[in-house]
């Protein structure tokens, strides 16, 4: 069995991990906020509140503005990106899936960086490029999730938004944990293939068939598990064909 208890030291690595993630996107904003700012050789710098731009910055404006937001709330979905199994880089990626912060064509055209004329999908099928259009229901990328489940067996998944499918396909093929760390593992991966598809035909101009995003899922998948279990015995060719059998699953 690939799944290990976690010790104190496992989930003080998560914590670090997690903390790694929310530097990440904190960096993403400022660069988010620094790309509307113009200079000017004729207008003098200076610090303005933006709250209320008539007034200066005070302790009470502050506590006001923080304590009159909408509380952040985590879906069951928050819970499921971070895998012991999966490479950090993947699981930051999904992390900013879930909260919609990939710099997405429909992201960029609203930060103002393209022009509305350029949102359109790197696969050419017309549609604006959103996280929801691109991981989903894009005819190209979307079709993917139908040939991973039917490559592990296991029910296919319909859902509108990236937190709901990741939560209900997590649990798609049973309870138990072993069987949904496998499922959490899987969809990890096929996001982190469609991300980097997408950038590999946005930027080079390349693009693979979706059967060889397929094999690109079966490959992370199968070296993420090798790498994390020295004693885990996968058989390739058995992880081609049906990996839940592979690891004892069914």
């Amino acid at each position: 069995m690939f799944m290990q208890g976690w010790d104190a030291e496992g989930e003080a690595w998560v914590w670090r991990r997690r903390l790694w993630a929310w530097e990440e996107e904190m960096l993403g904003e400022c660069q988010s906020l620094l790309l509307t700012v113009s200079l000017q050789d004729h207008v003098s710098d200076r610090w303005q509140w933006q709250s209320d731009l008539d007034d200066v910055y005070t302790v009470r404006g502050a506590y006001q503005l923080l304590t009159t937001q909408d509380a952040v709330t985590l879906d069951a979905a928050s819970g499921l990106i971070w895998h012991r199994q999966v490479p950090l880089k993947v699981s930051i990626c999904a992390w900013r899936l879930l909260r919609d912060r990939l710099p997405t064509k429909a992201n960029l055209v609203t930060r103002g960086i393209l022009s509305v004329e350029d949102h359109q999908c790197v696969c050419g099928c017309g549609e604006v490029e959103s996280a929801q259009h691109l991981f989903l229901s894009c005819s190209t990328f979307g079709a993917l999730w139908s040939l991973v489940s039917s490559w592990i067996g296991s029910s296919s998944v319909i859902a509108q938004t990236p937190s709901d499918h990741f939560v209900q396909f997590t649990d798609s093929a049973g309870a138990s944990r072993a069987r949904r760390s496998f499922m959490q593992l899987i969809w990890l991966a096929v996001v982190w293939v469609v991300w980097t598809e997408r950038n590999y035909r946005l930027f080079r101009g390349s693009s693979n068939s979706v059967y060889h995003m397929l094999d690109k899922i079966k490959t992370f998948s199968y070296r993420w598990l090798k790498a994390t279990s020295s004693t885990l015995a996968l058989n390739c060719h058995s992880w081609w064909s049906s990996p839940m059998l592979c690891l004892g699953l069914v």
